[in-house]
């Protein structure tokens, strides 16, 4: 199916993407004005993945930094220049773009370059909800014998602007685009990893975008309590933030928060929230979806919870959301528990075949 991305879709997908963010994926108020500016310029276009051929040729279009970075700057220009370096580079055309994962921001990856360019967006993501490092969104391929990552970037302001493309293995590439956004100011826009749009179907979340601009209705309808019911969660506790901790390290805002309830609840997280502990016991961890709330009811994300705000923290099981293979994959996972200092890594499962 393809159809045009209209402003009834915008708002849905931008609250539907922060709900699914886990307390990452960027924030409201940025992702309703890149949104909205697609819209202004051109025609973003939607389409299922059985659309294209298998062996046509995607990549992903994503934002990489720590959401709490004191100076951060990403502009539209920064995105599409992001994109015409990695196209420069890659051996075939591509035919579509499509997001790394969903978040208040980063649902809408994708529609700015699509309405600029004439690319459409596959209706599709790297992963479902929004995660903390590019590995977690490369959809396994990582593990694909030989294969060649390419990434171009872009961000900052003037006085801190980078660009670049590289390439090299996954994990090369990746961090040093990671080490770009730290010396961008936080932030740099990438496209990435050009991959067959079958082996993304096969190891991505296929229908990601779609499923985000549903929750958000729901959402906007019937607020916290409506997503959790569409999610199949819980509306899990609600309190006032007495502890809050942040800190920078490799790109990244790992902390904690910690609730005035009986329970004396503890979010950790690593952009997103990672582990929901209560009473001593850890009720739900990542891939599971903790999201945290305001007191109005508006997704908070992790970078700005503050102590003395009141929150309300939705869970839900990760087998109710569209994951990604490597959601199951526990070698990903290590780098994210080195950060925080305990394990809590899911089981592993089989990829996809290639």
């Amino acid at each position: 199916m393809k159809r045009q991305l209209t402003h009834d879709d915008l708002k849905a997908a931008v609250y539907g993407g922060a709900v699914l963010g886990g307390g990452g994926g960027g924030f409201v108020e940025r992702g309703l004005r890149t949104a909205e500016l697609a819209l202004q310029v051109g025609t973003p276009e939607l389409w299922s993945a059985d659309e294209f051929a298998d062996d046509a040729l995607t990549a992903t279009v994503a934002l990489v930094g720590a959401p709490a970075a004191p100076d951060p700057q990403v502009l539209p220009t920064h995105l599409l220049r992001a994109l015409e370096l990695l196209r420069r580079d890659l051996p075939q055309p591509l035919v579509a773009i499509h997001t790394n994962e969903n978040g208040a921001e980063t649902t809408i990856n994708g529609w700015f370059h699509s309405a600029m360019t004439g690319l459409p967006v596959i209706d599709l993501a790297c992963n479902g909800r929004a995660h903390p490092s590019s590995q977690m969104g490369a959809m396994g391929l990582h593990a694909r014998e030989g294969y060649r990552s390419y990434q171009g970037y872009a961000g900052g302001k003037p006085h801190t602007y980078v660009e670049g493309a590289v390439s090299g293995t996954l994990d090369a590439t990746s961090n040093v685009v990671r080490r770009a956004s730290v010396e961008a100011g936080g932030w740099v826009g990438v496209a990435r990893n050009p991959v067959e749009v079958g082996y993304a179907t096969r190891n991505g979340a296929p229908g990601a975008i779609g499923f985000a601009i549903e929750l958000g209705r729901r959402f906007l309808a019937e607020g916290p309590a409506g997503a959790a019911a569409h999610l199949g969660g819980e509306i899990a506790v609600t309190g006032t933030v007495r502890e809050y901790r942040c800190v920078q390290r490799e790109g990244l805002d790992i902390g904690v928060a910690v609730l005035d309830d009986a329970a004396g609840t503890e979010l950790h997280f690593v952009n997103e929230y990672m582990t929901f502990e209560s009473g001593g016991e850890r009720k739900a961890a990542f891939p599971d979806l903790i999201t945290t709330f305001d007191a109005a009811g508006q997704p908070l994300a992790s970078a700005d919870v503050e102590v003395g705000k009141g929150v309300s923290v939705l869970v839900a099981p990760a087998a109710n959301l569209l994951l990604s293979s490597t959601m199951h994959t526990p070698e990903l996972y290590a780098p994210i528990e080195d950060l925080l200092g305990f394990p809590f890594a899911p089981a592993a499962k089989v990829l996809a075949d290639a």
